[in-house]
Parts: structure tokens; C-alpha cells; sequence
């Protein structure tokens, strides 16, 4: 009796221990595509269609790139592919300054870490995963062999794109008397940025693209303001092995210092331009 109870108790030991190998080997590789519409606000409307085309092609490393998603059970890594300018054959340093750099994200921790380099200087943005309210809803298609699920959320564009700067908030900041009433009736809204993603239950990872994550499946594509992204390839378990560390290097600050600092240096810059045109 005891040598059976001795063997049952061995076994489920082993099944356990094997169990917890298994989820803690799995891992994969995920390679997006992302494409933007050019938004030139009121200056398009002023461009013949040669000029908006000429702009396209200077600025298609901006609106056109691809990033790689490493990823285990709890851990993904999300990275840049980084190119050559189509025109200089160099690499777009002025875009990069306001782009998402390096993004570890941890989904049992929900922790980030994620590297920022902004004119020169290295960041380490320490700070929670951008909460999502999912909506799942019931449709359904097909994004290569996976069956995909729909899902949808609104986010303030502000906290969806923390890492970027506009001239337009500090204009609202500022704005002229004649400007004060149209002011009045719109800093009240927060624009809000409209997500619809799609997931596939056949890759049981609460990991995707960028800032998305906090599905019950990998997410294979986004669409949200003017960006589409897109999975064009997936790996699970790989031969070669995957490593997913978050970057260490940088002044370790949070998403609103960042946001903080990036204002502040811009604000700098257009003053001092302001100064020599004097």
C-alpha cells in the first residue's frame, strides 16, 4: 500500500513539475507590420496631390515600419526594426526622438519598462501597463491560420501616446483672447482614441503590440486613429532561444515626468528660436 501511495504521490510530482517546465519554456515570436495615414491638417488642403505624394515618400519610414514581439507566459518584449531613410539612406533620428522605443512588458506585474532616448539623453520610463477596458464582442475572422476574436476600447489618445509631443496642447495651454471661447467649449473633452483589435485564443498569451495587451489571446492586429497594425508572422517555441529582459540603461522616470520633460524641452526650443529671429 505504502509503495503504491509512494509511486501515485511521485507521479503527481512529476506531472506538476513537468507542467510548470512546459508553461515556463513556451514562448514566441511575433513580427508586426504598421502603416499610418499622413495628416497634414489645414496644410494639405493647400498641397497640389504631386506635393502630398513627394511628402509620403520623405516621411515612409515614419508612417510605414515593422516591429518584432518576443514573448513567454508572463514576459514580451517589443521592438523596432530599425531602417534607412528612403531618401538620405540614413536613419531617422529627428522621428525617433518622438516614437516608441524598446517596451518590456510584464502582464502578472503589470509593469513596464520601456527605454526612451530623446535628444541625446537615455530614459528608463518605469511605470504600470496602460489600463484597457476590453470590450469582446462575438465576430470573427480569419488572420492567416488563426481564428481571431474582435475586441474594443476607448483610451485617452494623451496616455495611449504618452512618448509623443504635440504643438497643438500647448496652443490650448495658451491660447489667444480671440481663441478663449472656442477654448471654453472644447477643454472639456478629452480626445479619446478608438481601439479595435483582434485576437486569437489558439495562442493563449495576454500580449500584443505597442501598448496593447489584456486580451485572453495574443493580439494579431490593432487599428486605432490613423495606425493599423498588423501580424504578418508567428513563431511558438522556436529553435533558437528567446531571451526577454528589460532594458536597464537610462534616468529611471515615469510616464508623466517624461511627459513633463518633453514639454519643457520643446518650450525651450521654440523660445530660443523666438529669440534669434529678435
Amino acid at each position: 500500500m505504502k509503495s503504491i501511495l509512494f509511486k501515485s504521490s511521485f507521479l503527481l510530482l512529476f506531472t506538476l513539475l513537468s507542467f510548470k517546465t512546459s508553461v515556463q519554456q513556451f514562448r514566441g515570436q511575433a513580427i508586426y507590420f504598421s502603416k499610418s495615414k499622413m495628416e497634414l491638417g489645414r496644410w494639405g488642403a493647400r498641397m497640389s496631390e504631386t506635393q502630398k505624394k513627394q511628402i509620403q515618400a520623405r516621411l515612409k519610414n515614419r508612417l510605414e515600419k515593422t516591429y518584432v514581439l518576443n514573448f513567454n507566459k508572463k514576459e514580451s518584449f517589443f521592438e523596432e526594426e530599425e531602417k534607412l531613410d528612403a531618401i538620405s539612406g540614413a536613419t531617422d533620428t529627428w522621428g525617433k526622438n518622438f516614437t516608441q522605443g524598446d517596451q518590456y512588458k510584464n502582464v502578472q506585474e503589470n509593469s513596464l519598462v520601456q527605454s526612451q532616448e530623446f535628444y541625446g539623453k537615455r530614459f528608463l520610463v518605469k511605470d504600470q501597463l496602460q489600463k484597457i477596458e476590453w470590450i469582446i464582442g462575438k465576430e470573427t475572422k480569419q488572420i492567416g491560420k488563426y481564428l481571431c476574436f474582435k475586441a474594443t476600447a476607448s483610451v485617452p489618445t494623451s496616455e495611449l501616446k504618452w512618448y509623443n509631443f504635440s504643438w497643438s496642447d500647448l496652443r490650448k495651454e495658451n491660447p489667444k483672447k480671440t481663441d478663449s471661447l472656442a477654448t471654453k467649449n472644447t477643454e472639456s473633452k478629452i480626445k479619446v482614441t478608438e481601439i479595435e483589435a483582434w485576437y486569437t485564443l489558439q495562442i493563449p498569451v495576454s500580449h500584443g503590440p505597442a501598448e496593447y495587451w489584456g486580451l485572453p489571446g495574443l493580439i494579431l492586429e490593432v487599428s486605432a486613429g490613423n495606425t493599423v497594425i498588423l501580424c504578418s508572422k508567428v513563431i511558438i517555441n522556436p529553435k533558437e532561444e528567446i531571451v526577454i529582459q528589460a532594458p536597464s540603461k537610462g534616468k529611471e522616470i515615469t510616464k508623466v515626468e517624461y511627459q513633463k520633460t518633453i514639454r519643457g524641452k520643446m518650450i525651450e526650443m521654440r523660445n530660443n528660436r523666438g529669440r534669434r529671429r529678435e
